[in-house]
């Protein structure tokens, strides 16, 4: 086992890789910002290094900092978390260069799959259902794009290989807006991700976002965990996500979830991964992966009784799986709700100091969070503060008691996005299931 590893990440996701390393024996390094040093997972960790100011790319985004971190305190390891750097090939190759361990893919394979050109080229030749679409990049001669989209059928949507988060897309109903869509999809590519390379795919008009979670070790053993069901989205971002996914038939699902490991298989994936699909009329087609661990693991943990971090890092360590696919079996349901530092109607961010926080209680309720009564909120950061996850042994047991706890929670002093799901536990269209990535939107009316 890893002796040492660097948390290269802040908020509830260090806390909750703290807390995986402490129960495998492993010591930690927390590495902060400025403006975090009173977070809840640097005051827990072995050793604490202050890695910068305050601004994300003076410290969590700074590569160098990281890794002379690991060098300083002679970690073995480093765990990304999410966002920042986990999905950066740059900084995974880095890592392995210096001569640590890197908890989560290899460097090309996060390089192939950060592409999502070459990533939907790869699910093709695995077998992945993917969208229709351009076979490669767009090129500057309107006419051949134009045919395209002709050959695919209106609407499409423009979208940006290095995009991701919802940004670098734009859906085109008509050949008389294609032109400035692809112009500006272009412009914007370059500006945000320093990549003007764009592809063109069939939009789809309802679909639900689901994914599939996987682990791969590096004796060629894969499992997926099921799938989650993440269509509760506002500008895609995801608000609340549950799993497993209510109103699509086991067999279908488990068939997409073969056909994921059998890619893995393929293309060598190694760590914990996720397969991004939406569907539409009974069908899943492939838009991307994420080769790092997901905000909402923690509902199929819940339901598989896997513990996702715990694995990234045996993996790392070079160990097996501990466990077969013949060995997973879904027991329940569960939601998780996103618990965020904003106001509940303008989606504002809402920084500040928490005057009173009460956490809810009872039975299949797990809050992930890294905020206490006294913690000054930063403004530099991602809203989210907390995850909230209830489990049940019926979908209806896992909505009644999410609403239980939303009704407990107590957090004063900010504004945050509970009375939203506190509406959403009582939707109608919730509680019945299966409701497609455009709802929520159309509900709040800003769609």
């Amino acid at each position: 086992m890893l002796e040492k590893v660097v948390i290269a990440n802040r908020g509830e996701i260090a806390l909750r890789v703290l807390r995986a390393c402490h129960e495998l024996g492993i010591k930690t390094v927390a590495v902060f910002s400025e403006a975090d040093r009173s977070q809840k997972h640097v005051l827990l960790a072995d050793e604490a290094v202050c890695i910068g100011p305050a601004a994300s790319v003076e410290s969590y985004m700074n590569i160098p900092s990281v890794i002379s971190a690991a060098e300083v305190t002679d970690a073995v390891g480093i765990h990304p978390g999410y966002g920042f750097l986990s999905e950066n090939p740059d900084f995974a190759e880095r890592v392995e260069q210096s001569g640590f361990t890197f908890i989560g893919p290899r460097s090309e394979t996060i390089r192939l799959m950060g592409s999502k050109i070459s990533a939907r080229s790869a699910m093709q030749e695995s077998g992945v259902p993917c969208v229709p679409g351009s076979d490669g990049p767009l090129t500057d001669d309107m006419t051949e794009v134009s045919k395209i989209a002709k050959d695919i059928g209106y609407p499409v949507i423009i979208k940006a290989s290095g995009g991701g988060g919802g940004r670098g897309m734009r859906v085109v109903h008509s050949e008389a807006t294609l032109r400035n869509a692809v112009s500006l999809t272009r412009s914007e590519s370059l500006a945000a991700f320093n990549d003007d390379t764009i592809y063109m795919e069939k939009y789809l008009e309802n679909p639900r976002h689901i994914e599939i979670q996987v682990l791969a070790d590096t004796h060629g053993n894969v499992i997926h965990l099921g799938e989650r069901d993440c269509s509760m989205q506002r500008r895609n971002q995801k608000i609340l996500e549950e799993a497993p996914a209510p109103h699509i038939k086991d067999r279908i699902k488990r068939k997409v979830g073969e056909l994921c490991a059998d890619a893995c298989r393929k293309i060598g994936y190694v760590n914990a991964g996720t397969f991004e699909f939406l569907y539409e009329d009974g069908e899943f087609y492939f838009i991307e992966m994420n080769t790092r661990v997901q905000v909402e693991h923690p509902i199929t943990e819940c339901i598989t009784g896997v513990d996702i971090v715990k694995e990234q890092l045996r993996i790392a360590a070079g160990e097996k799986l501990s466990y077969r696919q013949s060995e997973i079996h879904l027991n329940g349901h569960a939601i998780e709700c996103r618990i965020n530092a904003e106001d509940p109607e303008s989606f504002m961010p809402s920084p500040g100091t928490i005057t009173h926080y009460h956490p809810p209680g009872g039975p299949g309720i797990r809050v992930d969070t890294h905020v206490y009564q006294g913690y000054a909120i930063p403004p530099h950061y991602d809203s989210l503060i907390g995850k909230l996850i209830a489990h049940g042994e019926t979908r209806e047991l896992a909505i009644k008691r999410m609403s239980m706890a939303l009704s407990e929670i107590v957090i004063d002093g900010i504004k945050t996005n509970i009375p939203l799901h506190r509406k959403l536990m009582d939707d109608a269209a919730f509680i019945n299931g299966g409701t497609n990535i455009h709802y929520l939107e159309k509900k709040m009316g800003l769609k």
